[in-house]
């Protein structure tokens, strides 16, 4: 069967605007967009987002640009809409413990209630107590106790100046010590020589009297101390007595104020209670004088301790939070504790603590990039913590071996109830489950999207929607029916078949945008076709230098290509280059020699270590069809060998074995091939030639070379018949087809192609398995019977010599 010779029409698709239903995608701005062929991943997102059990956290596998990031984004918005809103997380002073802050969660807006009410009331106490303190009656009080306690210790103090005075001592005080000295019988105090002369019996007498008055002064302050705590103790009821009723009032306030339904009630009472306490204790800080900075700053820390650390605010929310962490670094995402230096000491305290994205989304949704993630090793360990137990611990990461002195804080762990999202590549996903399978038991929603999908109507249309919303997004002018055409016939062209379209539609946004700059350049208030084709012509010329040196090079004549004439064991093969932003193909020469001997098919790439796996065992195919297809003269007395020439930067893929295969059965039958025609397939053990990857760029490249170096009309390509559908070839390819100057040939077998680039028949092989002596197969049948000869005349040769 011979080869299928392309006609023009067979080399791309093309989008007839007529067809899409619109002059302008003005007419589609409020369709709403949905998810463009991504049904699967759409129903597996809702019932991802859709189920409260523990562990459905979500995984969406896709390329960057397939719209992932963004409809995750939309669809979670959604979902948090109908969901009702989280409570607000706060961190209170712990009175017990003030290292162990205490965490409390209020209904949404309560929170930011329970600080303003605190501060409020903290304000009005620091104006109110002084002021009762020093009311009139408080005072009055105040004095009274004061002055039982002086008389009480005025009468005390008169009987113990009695006693030593009937023991001829006089007593006063003197800078807060009790004084006594001996005295005359006039009263006068006697000197030490006084006391001396005095009679021994006399001294003895004075000596106990002395024993006497101390025993009483000791005891005179055993009585006298009690009595000063006392008083102490009763001012300091007093002074509750008079505050606590104010306290009382303002802490019942922020109870009345706080009327919605609390889970955390019971904590948040016995808080307030310690507080109430912790404030009557400190009392006397509230008067004084008013210059007393010492005094004000002890009163300054003591009301530090009745703030409220507001750390996740959801007052202002109408749904489930959504929050999309495009920095997860470990403080971002965990939350963190402030440290300030003092004396080169770094303290803190519970106002300092801050939450993290992930305690912020709780009741919510939090979309993670997991190579983010990845990126930090202590991000992912806590990340893999937190997924075990669900409870989130606030901490700050290496303050304990810093180079100073830290005091540290041990917030209370909160449980968290988040969505996790998380976004990334297959090749992470299947890694990932490999490394950490334990893993997979937390994100049961797997959310696959599609790199292509089938191309419809409906598909489309969405398209089209799509572009639309672009536009309006971006302030662009809208695009034509037929430029939305042309995008559409650009995306079959990525997705490289003429019955998908491709999912990357970050690369389409892109091209709507750069084609609306097109469009602007000249004026235009409407993007037309010809502004894609100048864009998307513009692109090329930003990516294509290194396939122009390229191509220089071969018009040049440094490197060896022939685009007309025949060759004997030469071929011209079909090679991509993949940039990563640009792709481009490009023909390298192929030869091979075959002689007899029974070294086997020799592939100089894997002798030199510049072949990949994947073309290996593409030679190996070949050199087993070559023993099935001779197998009446098997086992083959050959030694042949087969190189890309100057090549010095490895080959991979099998996408040139039918080309080696081609310039192998060219050497062995004598044969010439056609130079004008290059050849790009894979073969198997059978002979069939099967399709392979970047087909377009691959044609493309091989036409550019022969255009600049001059089309002769006998020029073109042989491809697989099976990658018929994925021809999405340029226009101008398609125009030179059309005129005859370019050939585009198909073929499904290796038979019918050796036909196409020797122009003899390839053979048949009769029952005993001889072909044709004319044909292709016949004539490398004969070079290989005579190699056989060879081979075996050799050894009876070198033993006459003997």
């Amino acid at each position: 069967m011979p080869t299928i010779l392309l006609q023009a029409a067979e080399l791309r698709l093309t989008i007839d605007p007529a067809t899409l239903g619109f002059d302008d995608t003005r007419a589609l701005v409020d369709e709403a967009l949905p998810w463009i062929g991504q049904a699967r991943a759409e129903a597996a997102a809702r019932f991802g987002l859709a189920m409260e059990a523990p562990d459905y956290n979500l995984f969406v596998l896709g390329e960057a640009g397939s719209g992932r990031t963004s409809l995750l984004r939309q669809a979670m918005r959604d979902v948090a809409a109908l969901r009702r809103v989280p409570p607000d997380l706060c961190y209170l002073y712990n009175f017990d413990a003030p290292e162990r802050p205490l965490a409390l969660r209020l209904p949404a807006g309560e929170g930011r209630l329970l600080r303003q009410s605190l501060a409020h009331a903290t304000k009005t106490l620091q104006d109110d107590i002084p002021r009762r303190l020093e009311a009139q009656d408080c005072k009055a009080e105040s004095a009274r106790i004061e002055q039982a306690w002086k008389d009480e210790v005025a009468r005390l103090y008169a009987e113990l100046s009695a006693f030593a005075e009937a023991r001829s001592f006089s007593l006063h005080r003197e800078a807060g010590r009790m004084v006594f000295t001996l005295t005359g019988k006039r009263g006068q105090a006697l000197t030490e020589d006084e006391v001396l002369a005095l009679p021994k019996a006399r001294r003895a007498e004075i000596e106990r009297a002395e024993q006497e008055l101390r025993v009483e002064i000791s005891r005179y302050i055993e009585h006298t101390q009690p009595l000063e705590r006392a008083m102490d103790e009763a001012l300091v009821v007093l002074r509750r007595q008079t505050a606590k009723p104010l306290v009382e009032r303002a802490l019942e306030a922020i109870r009345e104020a706080l009327k919605k339904q609390i889970k955390d009630a019971a904590k948040l009472n016995a808080w307030l209670n310690a507080l109430e306490d912790d404030l009557l204790d400190t009392l006397e800080l509230f008067h004084g004088d008013s210059g007393d900075a010492e005094r004000l700053d002890v009163l300054h820390g003591v009301l530090a301790r009745y703030r409220v650390n507001l750390v996740v605010d959801n007052g202002s929310l109408s749904g489930a939070p959504v929050i999309v962490e495009e920095n997860p670094l470990f403080r971002a995402l965990f939350g963190s504790i402030e440290y300030q230096s003092e004396n080169d000491v770094l303290v803190t305290d519970f106002s300092r603590i801050r939450a993290g994205s992930l305690m912020q989304a709780h009741g919510g949704f939090l979309m993670l990039h997991l190579a983010d993630v990845l990126a930090d090793p202590m991000v992912w360990e806590k990340l893999r913590r937190f997924l075990r137990s669900g409870r989130l611990q606030i901490e700050e990461p290496g303050v304990s071996l810093g180079p100073i002195a830290a005091v540290s804080l041990v917030p209370e762990a909160v449980d968290v109830d988040v969505k996790l999202v998380l976004i990334g590549s297959r090749e992470q996903y299947y890694a990932l489950q490999e490394a950490a399978p334990e893993l997979a038991r937390h994100f049961r929603a797997k959310v696959d999207f599609a790199d292509s999908f089938p191309a419809g109507a409906d598909t489309r249309r969405a398209s089209a929607v799509f572009v639309a919303h672009a536009c309006r997004q971006h302030g662009l002018p809208h695009c034509s029916a037929a430029a939305v055409a042309r995008l559409l016939e650009e995306s079959h062209r990525e997705a490289g078949d003429r019955a998908r379209q491709s999912a990357a539609f970050a690369r389409a946004e892109a091209l709507v945008i750069e084609a609306a700059a097109q469009a602007r350049a000249r004026g235009d208030t409407r993007v037309e076709a010809a502004d894609v084709e100048a864009a998307l012509a513009a692109r090329s010329a930003r990516h294509d230098y290194p396939e122009q040196r390229l191509r220089e090079s071969i018009v040049e004549g440094d490197v060896l290509i022939d685009v007309a004439g025949e060759s004997v064991g030469r071929l011209n093969g079909l090679t991509q280059i993949d940039l990563g932003d640009y792709r481009f193909g490009l023909p390298v020469r192929l030869s091979a020699r075959a002689f007899a001997g029974d070294a086997g098919l020799l592939n100089i790439e894997r002798e030199v270590e510049l072949s990949g796996p994947i073309h290996d065992k593409g030679v190996l195919i070949l050199e087993h069809f070559l023993n099935g297809l001779f197998a009446a003269i098997a086992p083959l007395s050959l030694s042949a060998s087969i190189v890309f020439e100057q090549q010095y930067h490895g080959v991979e893929g099998d996408s040139a074995s039918c080309a080696e295969l081609y310039a192998l059965l060219s050497a062995l039958s004598g044969l010439p091939l056609a130079q004008g025609i290059a050849v790009t397939g894979a073969v198997n053990q059978h002979g069939d030639v099967l399709p392979v990857g970047g087909i377009n760029e691959k044609i493309e490249g091989w036409f550019r070379v022969c255009e600049a170096i001059g089309l002769d009309g006998r020029q073109g390509v042989l491809i697989p018949a099976r990658n018929r559908r994925h021809l999405m070839l340029s226009p101008q390819v398609v125009a030179a087809v059309a005129a005859g100057r370019f050939h585009v040939h198909a073929a499904a077998s290796v038979a019918e192609a050796i036909e196409r680039l020797t122009g003899v028949a390839a053979g048949q092989a009769d029952a005993a398995g001889r072909y044709p002596v004319k044909s292709v197969f016949g004539r490398a049948q004969a070079a290989l019977r005579a190699f056989r000869r060879a081979c075996r005349s050799a050894p009876e040769r070198r033993a006459r010599k003997s």
